[in-house]
């Protein structure tokens, strides 16, 4: 058995020289952990096969050409090839250049792998057996994070590629701030919350940067469709489509919302939909493997309390916002929420919600081991007298409860800012806080 003509045909162009792939630099990083799978997961649409081909362009930056090559998979013509086909692959490899096998670690980037049925078998015995350092990445339907670790057993190391975050959207416009935010005049720094407040708007999605607001709206329904039936309904057989799509509209349309598994299975049976509680957990969770939302949990050392308290809902990207609320709010507060929470899961926190014994909500307890806790309050406009009180005083409480931990509040502009000092909590735009270096 011979390697299929078509996998020979992207080899051949892989080890080809090729000029870099020039687009926006992601600020992720793949952890620098030897033995290990590198998988390349996230949601449809935000940039995982575009990260790979960077990661490419970096590594033959200092590497011959041939010690780097990227694979996809995806091509109509390779429907239905074997495992052994990799096998042969990594042979003709080798035979083009047998100086380099056993002696210098050369790396591949593998691209919709999940196509060829077994290839985790070849991955682990690949790592195992050669100097290779490999890279994969594939649908969010067959790729998610657990079953990397158990697919892989234990030898896959998952990262998460997300929308743009801010600085990746202002890289994007080529507009990256070059100095920090103390040293920007009054034009840069208005140039900055112009940005952001369309940032709020439109997302972080690579493809719809720029586009009409019709066209960007159309896109982002068309992914979440995509996720819908794709990395839910055909992945795990789900039989109650409009439950479903009714339960995806009121997550997408009510950011920052709670989340009661029994007030919506109670909702959805008013809608006259006959779907089990069970059904509506499972529906749930298949919502969050497929990134399309995050789910945020009560605060407390009580898995019971944890379990039976709502979560506070957030979709994956805050241009979802606008496309699935009809209303024609500005939502800019929950728009806000949303991007905090969102960069608090790019570095890498553990984040849960505070309510308090007296009743007052903290948005975020956020618990990094590099950074410790940080209870984090967000408001668009607390200069309001009642608002202003309520949110200082709501950390005020929280911080009784989690005393180690630092409070910031988060506000939209400048303008926005305290005008008194609040006494331990540190007042910043969320702008400036998106676009901190944390590392």
């Amino acid at each position: 058995m011979a390697l299929h003509p078509v996998l020979m045909e992207k080899l051949n162009a892989a080890l080809a020289p090729a000029p870099p792939f020039a687009l926006t630099r992601r600020d992720a990083e793949l952890p620098r952990v030897p033995g290990k799978v590198h998988a390349v997961i996230g949601m449809r649409r935000a940039g995982k096969t575009t990260y790979l081909r960077q990661l490419l362009d970096q590594r033959r930056a200092s590497l011959p050409p041939e010690r780097a090559l990227y694979l996809s998979l995806d091509d109509d013509r390779l429907a239905g090839i074997e495992v052994d086909q990799l096998g042969f692959l990594l042979e003709e490899y080798y035979r083009r250049h047998p100086d380099l096998r056993g002696r210098a670690a050369v790396h591949w980037f593998l691209d919709e792998i999940q196509l060829v049925p077994g290839w985790e078998r070849f991955v682990r015995r690949v790592i195992d057996s050669e100097k290779v350092e490999i890279a994969v990445s594939g649908s969010s339907a067959r790729m998610l994070s657990r079953e990397v670790h158990s697919s892989l057993r234990g030898r896959g190391l998952p990262t998460v590629i997300r929308p743009f975050s801010f600085r990746e959207f202002l890289r994007h416009r080529g507009e990256e701030p070059e100095k920090e935010a103390r040293r920007w005049t009054s034009a840069e720094r208005s140039w900055v919350e112009k940005r952001f407040r369309e940032f709020l708007v439109e997302g972080g999605f690579p493809e719809t940067q720029r586009l009409a607001p019709a066209l960007r709206l159309e896109l982002l329904q068309g992914y979440v469709d995509t996720v819908l039936f794709r990395d839910v309904v055909e992945r795990y057989a789900v039989s109650q489509v409009a439950a479903l799509r009714w339960l995806v509209r009121m997550c997408l349309r009510n950011p920052a919302g709670s989340f009661s598994v029994h007030r919506l299975h109670q909702d959805l049976k008013s809608q006259g939909h006959g779907t089990a509680k069970d059904a509506v957990h499972a529906m749930f969770d298949h919502l969050t493997d497929a990134f399309l939302i995050s789910a945020v949990p009560l605060a407390t050392e009580s898995e019971r309390r944890r379990n039976s308290n709502p979560r506070k809902i957030y979709p994956a990207d805050p241009g979802f916002i606008r496309a699935f609320d009809a209303s024609g709010r500005a939502n800019t507060g929950h728009a806000l929420e949303t991007v905090v929470l969102n960069e608090l899961e790019r570095r890498g926190a553990e984040t849960s919600y505070v309510t308090t014994s007296d009743g007052f909500e903290v948005d975020f307890l956020a618990r990094r081991p590099a950074a410790g806790e940080e209870l984090i309050q967000v408001c668009a406009d607390p200069t309001a007298p009642e608002t202003r009180t309520r949110e200082l005083r709501a950390l005020a409480e929280a911080a009784k409860e989690h005393p180690r931990a630092t409070r910031s509040l988060l506000v939209l502009d400048r303008d926005a800012l305290l005008r008194q000092p609040a006494p331990g909590v540190h007042v910043e735009p969320a702008y400036e806080w998106l676009l901190s270096r944390t590392d």
